[in-house]
């Protein structure tokens, strides 16, 4: 999910639970599952001493942000090594995602937090290795079972701002050859999340939300 004129209105919202979330949770050594080019770098950079950077190689990660050449499910580091852990729309893209929990659970230290961003409704992407979506209710349950004790599960947005950002990935699709000369689309796509925006104050409807923020500890 790159940052761009159709994901405006969520970048707003994940942004601003990260950094709550770094600044609440967040200390001592991080690791980054899944850091891709490490996105929220400097919004973490204040509350932690070290941000490792977790992934294994493919076109889409930068090899300047990848510390740890690895896979979520075999993390290359010893037990109890970890303060805190960050994995930021991860989750579905991994075949076992109970077994990445238990992993993630091995490296960090007792009392450890880790927070994870999570989708509910997207679109297919980073195919073919799309394989899950998960509701508040499986996400409890998958952590608990991996040894995690939850502190919060959060929707991060409604139905509005959920219906906007899939309306701009829809006419995202249009957006190409000589379209792209004609600012129409996006300009229609920012407006709409405009209009989203203050919908969503007037009525949020969680059960709608395209990511949950979920924030557990260590037992």
């Amino acid at each position: 999910m790159a940052k761009s004129w159709k994901t405006i209105l969520i970048y707003h919202a994940l942004e601003n639970e990260i950094q709550r979330c770094a600044k609440s949770y967040f200390r001592g050594k991080l690791i980054d599952i899944g850091c891709g080019v490490k996105p929220y770098m400097q919004i973490v950079a204040p509350h932690v001493t070290e941000h490792v950077g977790l992934d294994h190689w493919d076109p889409f990660n930068s090899a300047s942000k990848v510390d740890l050449v690895g896979t979520a499910d075999s993390i290359p580091a010893d037990d109890a090594s970890f303060d805190s852990a960050l994995s930021t729309a991860t989750l579905e893209h991994l075949a076992e995602p109970e077994v990445s929990l238990r992993e993630c659970n091995r490296v960090l230290k007792p009392g450890g937090i880790a927070v994870y961003t999570v989708p509910l409704f997207w679109q297919l992407h980073a195919e073919p290795r799309d394989y899950y979506r998960f509701t508040k209710y499986g996400l409890q349950h998958i952590f608990q079972k991996a040894g995690f004790e939850i502190i919060e599960i959060k929707a991060l947005a409604g139905f509005w701002t959920t219906f906007a950002t899939m309306f701009c990935y829809y006419i995202a699709r249009f957006y190409h050859g000589p379209m792209r000369y004609i600012p129409v689309i996006p300009v229609a796509g920012l407006f709409i999340q405009g209009i989203a925006y203050f919908l969503e104050k007037l009525d949020k409807a969680e059960e709608w939300t395209w990511m949950y923020l979920v924030v557990a500890k260590k037992k």
